[in-house]
């Protein structure tokens, strides 16, 4: 899948921007040419040979703060969507096997989910357990798992359905091995779909929350608390939001992007190869029936 990604334009794009965010997490701390804690008397400050970007209101080098910020946006919106993963794809699976009192309970765990708001969740978490920004994501992470557990089970109930499926399950094949030989490389298509669209979710939710002082203790830089501090100085800096908000723009773009891109290289070719391939070697070796 990974080199029909890259064979189109629009996956290039996305990976390549996407790249360069993940570049800039790792090395963004390292690159900053100052402290981005340090404060002085320079402040709200233009564009200059010693500040890039210019100052904040309290001097810091907004620079540097953009880029030391950017480990803590990154990993953010990966804990979101790594906990939705876990969280709603596993038991999406296995719904469709282990039977009608699993698969009522996870449904109706499934539809509370969707019914809470994220947001006042995850400030709620926050007070009960503390202002920390893990917390916070892993939450909001189970909140938005409703999605890949519809997406898991929904493309579980397709192959469930299909004749080589049956024949496996008749020949004695355990339910581990028709999900791993069968039902997983169907699935993992729709889920790459939802992770990629999720992790631009994610880069929202936690500019958000930062965005609101939720998840991150003072003065730590976030993407998100920059643009908040930048809007209450436009009169001073009217471009200082700028640099912030096409960072989180471009991130959500390039992960809807590849989502677009996954989408398209799993369609109905991709699809019928997978079934063709499943067709001819639906029947288990003897030594993988027994056990998961």
């Amino acid at each position: 899948m990974a080199r029909r990604v890259l064979a189109l334009t629009s996956g290039r794009i996305a990976v390549a921007l996407l790249a360069v965010v993940a570049l800039l997490a790792v090395l963004g701390p390292l690159l900053a040419p100052q402290d981005p804690l340090a404060t002085s008397d320079n402040t709200l400050a233009g564009v200059s040979a010693t500040h890039w970007l210019g100052t904040d209101y309290l001097g810091r080098d907004v620079l540097s703060r953009l880029l030391d910020g950017s480990r803590v946006s990154v990993l953010g919106s990966l804990e979101v969507a790594l906990t939705a993963l876990g969280v709603g794809a596993i038991p999406g699976i296995l719904s469709v096997y282990f039977g009608r009192v699993f698969e009522w309970i996870t449904l109706r765990l499934v539809d509370t989910l969707v019914a809470l708001p994220f947001l006042l969740f995850a400030v709620a978490v926050i007070a009960l357990l503390g202002n920390g920004l893990t917390q916070a994501m892993i939450v909001t992470g189970v909140l938005v798992s409703p999605l890949f557990y519809r997406v898991a089970r929904a493309a579980t109930l397709a192959v469930a359905r299909s004749p080589y499926v049956e024949a496996a399950i008749i020949s004695g094949a355990s339910v581990g091995w028709v999900v791993r030989r069968h039902v997983w490389v169907k699935v993992l298509p729709p889920i790459a779909v939802a992770f990629a669209q999720t992790i631009g979710t994610g880069f929202v939710i936690v500019s958000s929350l930062t965005f609101l002082g939720i998840g991150v203790q003072p003065p730590a830089p976030t993407w998100g608390g920059l643009l908040a501090s930048d809007l209450g100085y436009l009169s001073h800096r009217p471009w200082a939001p700028l640099a912030p908000a096409l960072l989180i723009m471009v991130t959500v773009w390039a992960g809807n992007l590849l989502a677009d891109a996954i989408r398209d290289v799993s369609g109905e070719a991709g699809r019928a190869l997978v079934d063709a391939r499943d067709a001819r070697t639906a029947l288990p070796a003897p030594d993988r029936t027994g056990g998961v």
